[in-house]
């Protein structure tokens, strides 16, 4: 598939609601930065979001109010110990990095003597 761009598109559509893979973006207006922010939360998933800024501490509180297993900043890429995984029906499992080798273990807890 060619990358597509949809605009006009409004959080109640099908497009907007569902995890679509693939060269796709959706375009949605918002007034408010709070705004923005309820609508990227506003959806059963949370595999990844993005955020750009010219103010990096900004950003990062932004992010920080996204409902996702991942936020890249700026087009900031992940590096291979960095975590992933989603929230939400996205899954809350992680791979890779500490936090992935941890879905390998099992813990146990013996008590007494």
């Amino acid at each position: 598939m060619k990358p597509t761009v949809f605009g006009n598109v409004t959080n109640d559509m099908t497009i907007a609601r569902e995890e679509i893979f693939g060269p796709v973006l959706c375009i949605l207006k918002y007034e408010t930065e709070e705004e923005a922010i309820d609508i990227a939360n506003d959806t059963p998933y949370g595999l990844a979001g993005y955020v750009q800024s010219g103010d990096a501490d900004h950003a990062k509180a932004v992010a920080r109010k996204i409902r996702a297993g991942q936020i890249s900043i700026n087009g900031g890429r992940r590096g291979p110990a960095a975590p992933f995984g989603g929230f939400k029906t996205s899954g809350n499992g992680r791979e890779h990095g500490l936090a992935g080798m941890h879905e390998c273990l099992e813990t146990k807890a013996i008590i007494g003597s």
